[in-house]
């Protein structure tokens, strides 16, 4: 494609030397802009029983107090960064840091009886299940309005 880097639109293998790098890389955490800890912590690891794996007092660049708070599906590697919005730019991404699209994906061995559980304790789901080549899944949202797939088995 003319103008572009060469690598946009095809797939590129990695070489034997970034291989070797990949392996010796895991993608850690990922943030969630929330408005209060404590309502992500109890939305998190009550509705959709997430581990809290850190809640610890911490700083901002500038000094200013903050939490590290990190939450984590059971057994997961990669854990879920809550910061709480801090200003009005931040605060303006709350419930729609992915636009309005599915942006989080959470996976189970259960659809059925984890779709059940999080809808007794409180998860909106806004769609109903449906199979994809994937496996199943539904939309829900979180306690901010960000989109999340529930995504099973087939």
């Amino acid at each position: 494609m003319p103008g572009l880097p060469p690598f946009v639109g095809r797939r590129v293998a990695p070489t034997t030397a970034a291989r070797r790098t990949l392996m010796m890389v895991r993608l850690d955490l990922i943030t969630i802009v929330v408005d209060d800890y404590d309502d992500a912590i109890e939305f998190f690891t009550g509705a959709l029983g997430f581990d809290l794996v850190e809640d610890s007092p911490s700083l901002t660049n500038d000094g200013r107090p903050k939490r590290w708070v990190v939450v984590r599906p059971p057994g997961a590697e990669t854990g879920v960064l809550l910061a709480r919005a801090d200003g009005p730019h931040q605060a303006a991404v709350v419930g729609n840091q992915a636009a309005g699209r599915v942006g989080f994906f959470l996976r189970v061995e259960d659809f059925d009886a984890a779709r059940a559980r999080m809808a007794a304790a409180g998860v909106e789901f806004v769609s109903p299940p449906r199979s994809e080549p994937y496996g199943r899944v539904a939309v829900f949202l979180d306690l901010a309005g960000n989109r999340w797939d529930l995504l099973g088995p087939a």
